[in-house]
């Protein structure tokens, strides 16, 4: 059978669904390192021009590639919640890992300064470091609280409470701290305007890690999305593979959030898109929602960037109402093909 669900042509679709994209990444780079106050010229000037080459190298170009990293760690965290907790709706900060490392900034924030030996140490690991330990601390009080990962709905539970408590703690630190606050603005709201070369290097590495161990173990997922029943009659391990799965989830997006903050809506939507184009194998998936992700956030990055010239979005902002419209879209058509079907049925 050739037909448009046979797997000769959904292996088509996904390839050609990724040299879209590659395509999509490659003029995207280049616009990229264009936007600025002083424009394409910049580039054009780099040779002739110390200052010109300064401001894309050390500026434009860092911050074009961290977006791109962030966007394709959130992408692959998405598609890894999904498989994991066979939600459609999940999304990488399902674990509580976003309230985590809001907490972590904020405390970092408040602390610092209050002692000789908390400003030596805060300073050392700085507000990123701060951002990915309290990430990593929320995955494990999750982890805790459910008392491993035997569960998927308990896990989401725990997942689900340790998010809106340590928001609260976030929420009364920032009322017991006000001169904070704006700071925490563009954490919260999410900005790639302080990437440079170190965040684009720790984001690669992880990413990296993160890929070769989501496609190794991408198998469970396919094993999951049958029933775990289905998945145990298979002989997998699911509570050591869903631990690994956890720590991949983990990795990505606390990766993605101590650098860039809060960005919403990415890793929820891209294995969304990848899925409305091509019915593939979560290895497939995985890589693709990867670089979804890249492109989406690269795209709203560059838009953030652009729309109030010289003034900047928050790209956080953008990628909620960007993403928020496209899922609101997609529940329309998906409610109207239900009840086409229930009309042609009657």
């Amino acid at each position: 059978m050739n037909g448009p669900s046979s797997p000769h042509h959904q292996n088509r679709r996904a390839l050609w669904l990724a040299g879209g994209l590659l395509l999509a990444t490659a003029a995207l780079l280049l616009l990229g390192v264009s936007v600025g106050s002083t424009g394409f010229e910049s580039v054009l000037n780099m040779q002739r021009d110390p200052q010109a080459l300064q401001i894309v190298w050390e500026i434009r170009l860092p911050r074009t590639v961290g977006a791109w990293l962030a966007g394709a760690l959130l992408g692959l965290a998405g598609a890894v919640a999904q498989g994991l907790f066979r939600n459609p709706l999940a999304d990488p900060y399902l674990l509580g890992s976003a309230s985590g490392a809001s907490l972590g900034v904020a405390g970092a924030m408040v602390l610092f300064g209050v002692s000789p030996l908390a400003t030596h140490w805060l300073a050392r690991i700085g507000l990123t470091g701060a951002a990915f330990i309290g990430a990593a601390a929320a995955v494990l009080l999750t982890l805790l609280l459910a008392k491993g990962v035997q569960h998927t709905l308990r896990l989401l539970l725990a997942g689900v409470i340790v998010g809106v408590v340590l928001g609260a703690i976030t929420s009364l630190a920032l009322l017991l701290s006000p001169d904070i606050l704006q700071a925490m603005q563009s954490f919260m709201l999410g900005s790639t305007g302080f990437v440079g070369w170190t965040a684009c290097a720790v984001m690669a590495s992880a990413f990296a890690a993160s890929l070769l161990a989501a496609w190794m173990l991408s198998h469970v997922l396919d094993g999951l999305a049958l029933g775990e029943a289905t998945a145990q009659s298979l002989g997998l391990r699911l509570p050591q593979m869903r631990a690994a799965l956890v720590a991949v989830l983990a990795l990505a997006t606390g990766a993605a959030v101590a650098q860039t903050g809060l960005i919403a809506f990415v890793g929820l939507a891209a294995p969304h898109l990848v899925r409305s184009v091509v019915k593939t194998t979560h290895g497939r998936l995985i890589v693709l929602a990867s670089l979804m992700g890249a492109v989406l956030l690269l795209a709203a990055d560059i838009l953030a960037r652009g729309l109030i010239a010289p003034q900047e979005l928050p790209v956080g902002v953008l990628t909620a109402v960007l993403g928020g419209s496209y899922l609101l879209w997609l529940m329309h058509r998906q409610t109207g093909r239900v009840a086409g079907g229930q009309g042609a049925g009657l």
